[in-house]
């Protein structure tokens, strides 16, 4: 009979030790998983602000881009619509040059 108790009391303190590996086992995977878990997160937030970057620089050219023609097309079509006879012209080179000279008021 004390054999049987020995033996039980030592399956007991087996099973506590194999439970005990088991739960430690179970922290260090959990830990690991977390860890694991915390690298994609970075990585992917990364990634995202990488490409949100990528998309506003390319927005910002395409911007920049429309602005440009936008402005040759609305100066083409100045050019076009704005003449001046030859008489303006003369008034206006005269004004320029008394202006640059310092001579009087540009009227």
């Amino acid at each position: 009979m004390r054999d049987v108790i020995q033996k039980i009391i030592a399956a007991e303190a087996e099973a506590k030790r194999s439970v005990g590996a088991a739960k430690a086992e179970a922290q260090r995977i959990g830990e690991d998983a977390q860890r694991q878990g915390q690298v994609l997160v970075t990585q992917a937030l990364q990634e995202a602000r990488s490409e949100a970057e990528r998309v506003v620089e390319a927005a910002v050219r395409e911007a920049e881009e429309e602005k440009e023609a936008r402005l040759a097309r609305a100066a083409a079509e100045l050019e076009t619509q704005v003449t001046l006879d030859d008489a303006t012209k003369e008034h206006i080179v005269a004004g320029v040059l008394r202006c640059v000279r310092g001579i009087g008021s540009p009227t």
